[in-house]
């Protein structure tokens, strides 16, 4: 892979995961597999789950340097067995440590979306790349260690390389654990599901969302309640707000619906028309995934009758509870947020002018905001 070449399992503006020193607020699930593995239970496939970028990736690479690291109990020789392990964290001056942070450890294999012929990465991870463990699985095999196997991420699998790595799951090799990082688990195959044991990560709190951001080098914002609003506690969503300008787009966004029902179509027309500069594709898509943000708490206004907590951009809970004060309206925005969603992605694979996609669906919701008065 080229320099040019997009990793496919590293945040843009962040650290790679197998760099992450800590790993912040995700203790249950580390306690889970810390039990699992003192009782001498350690299922051979592992499933990650829980929304994107709340740490499912380092807790992997935390979860791989540990087993390559650790000596298994055994009779533990003059001194008896060493006392079973409290933590994952591994000295970074262990061999192991620094091995996989060269890219260098024999026992480990990352399978993410590979580049194809012309040099281009792949939107799925195809069957050559699980066929690669079976080359894995034979070199490492005779120096007796544990083996381990990250699959990030597994829900971007097509069906031939799933009902691989199935095969894998059904007849795993000795001494071999999979870890399968996975957003959404109901795209997986179900046999493959059925053999893992699954550890669900939470979304961040705000607390934890600052210390992991601090890990990533990435400048908090002066209001750093907007961006744990927008990212949900999602510290990869974080970082590509911070990094794309999300929360001056977002802010801009609430300005222009505090327009309504008359929207002002000349700052609407400088938002289509930053979306669609050239080399703007990473910012347009951030501005789709931000109309949906601001629609869905305008519906959740509605429904409950109080603005979301803590507001996302200046002013935006009042704008929300004057466009969204009743169950009926409430609805009117659910709706036209469906509908919304499926006409912008069917723009995209049609490759329809940006601009126009954003101006489209301004007018839908300047129309939506018009009929629920």
């Amino acid at each position: 892979m080229s320099d040019e070449t997009p990793t496919p399992d590293q945040a843009p503006g962040a650290p790679h995961p197998r760099e992450t020193r800590t790993l912040v607020g995700q203790s249950a699930a580390e306690q889970a597999f810390l039990t699992a593995y003192n009782s001498d239970r350690l299922h051979h496939g592992w499933l990650l789950t829980g929304p994107r970028g709340v740490g499912k990736a380092t807790l992997a690479w935390h979860i791989a340097r540990f087993l390559l690291a650790t000596t298994p109990s055994d009779d533990g020789g003059l001194f008896g067995a060493p006392p079973a392990p409290e933590t994952l964290d591994i000295d970074p001056d262990h061999p192991v440590a620094h091995r996989i942070l060269a890219g260098a450890e024999p026992g480990l294999a990352a399978i993410t979306r590979s580049v194809n012929d012309q040099g281009r990465l792949r939107n799925e991870i195809v069957v050559d790349d699980i066929r690669k463990l079976g080359k894995f699985f034979g070199l490492s095999s005779s120096d007796g260690g544990r083996r381990v196997v990250i699959v990030d991420s597994a829900d971007e699998m097509n069906v031939s390389a799933a009902n691989a790595l199935l095969k894998m799951l059904e007849e795993p090799p000795a001494r071999t654990t999979l870890l399968l990082i996975s957003h959404q688990p109901s795209r997986l195959l179900p046999t493959i599901r059925s053999r893992c044991r699954t550890l669900r990560l939470a979304p961040l709190g705000e607390e934890d969302m600052q210390a992991a951001l601090a890990q990533t080098g990435a400048a908090m914002p002066d209001r750093a309640d907007h961006l744990t609003a927008l990212a949900a506690g999602s510290v990869g969503d974080a970082v590509r707000l911070i990094n794309l300008g999300g929360l001056e787009i977002y802010a801009e966004l609430i300005a222009i619906l505090g327009t309504l029902p008359r929207m002002n179509r000349q700052r609407a027309l400088a938002l289509a028309e930053a979306a669609a500069q050239r080399g703007a594709a990473e910012r347009f898509e951030l501005l789709l995934t931000l109309i949906d943000i601001a629609l869905s708490r305008l519906a959740l206004m509605g429904a409950t009758g109080a603005p979301p907590t803590p507001e996302a951009a200046p002013g935006e809970a009042e704008i929300l509870a004057r466009l969204s004060a009743t169950p009926h309206q409430a609805r009117a925005w659910a709706e036209v947020a469906a509908t919304i969603t499926a006409r912008a992605r069917h723009g995209q694979a049609v490759n329809l002018d940006p601009a126009a996609l954003v101006l489209d669906t301004v007018f839908k919701i300047q129309e939506t905001a018009g009929q629920s008065r």
